[in-house]
């Protein structure tokens, strides 16, 4: 029983805690792909790993169901291409399991360039095989970090400041002022 509570209480308190966001280059997260471990990602991965079990089962449902409003759409198919874009979530944590899904449904429906996307699991602990969440102050997950030119524009840390996702995105893909939930 206890072991459960330890467990429980370590999946609450590790979707949480964020500092200042460095300027960091976009630069390859992983020079390889890590795999699944006791049914997490850890390291390095595509969206089609999320498609596959055991993940599918929840990222599927939440992919088709989630439709982005129109006028956020309408800016965010205008900039996105603009930026690279690094993804750091937990598999196991409930904010990523909401948000993630909608950030690739509207990636998808502004035709985004993948190549420009790098994703990365990160453990309970929020650690990567690469340490990639040190080199960009990575404390919560979901962190959706936006790069222009090589230098971070701003990023989207564990939930929405709007009245959704797609309305922060659009709100820091057309330059307007926006800060994520944990900025000072």
């Amino acid at each position: 029983m206890n072991k459960i509570l330890i467990l429980i209480a370590a999946m609450t308190i590790s979707c949480g805690n964020t500092v200042n966001k460095p300027s960091v280059k976009p630069d390859p997260i992983a020079t390889k792909k890590e795999t699944i471990q006791k049914d997490m990602l850890l390291g390095s991965f595509e969206k089609e790993d999320l498609q596959k079990k055991p993940f599918s089962k929840w990222f599927e449902p939440r992919y088709e169901k989630f439709s982005p409003e129109k006028e956020s759409m309408e800016t965010i198919c205008d900039h996105i291409g603009e930026y690279n874009i690094k993804v750091l979530m937990g598999t196991w944590c409930a904010d990523s399991k909401r948000e993630i899904p909608k950030l690739l449904k509207i990636l998808d429906n502004s035709k985004y360039n993948y190549e420009n996307l790098e994703m990365v699991a990160v453990d309970y602990n929020k650690n990567t095989p690469s340490k990639i969440e040190e080199e960009l102050s990575v404390h919560r997950v979901p962190t959706i970090i936006f790069f222009k030119d090589g230098k971070e524009v701003n990023r989207f840390v564990e939930y929405s400041q709007a009245e959704s996702i797609e309305e922060d995105i659009a709100k820091i893909v057309s330059g307007k002022k926006y800060k994520d939930s944990y900025a000072n």
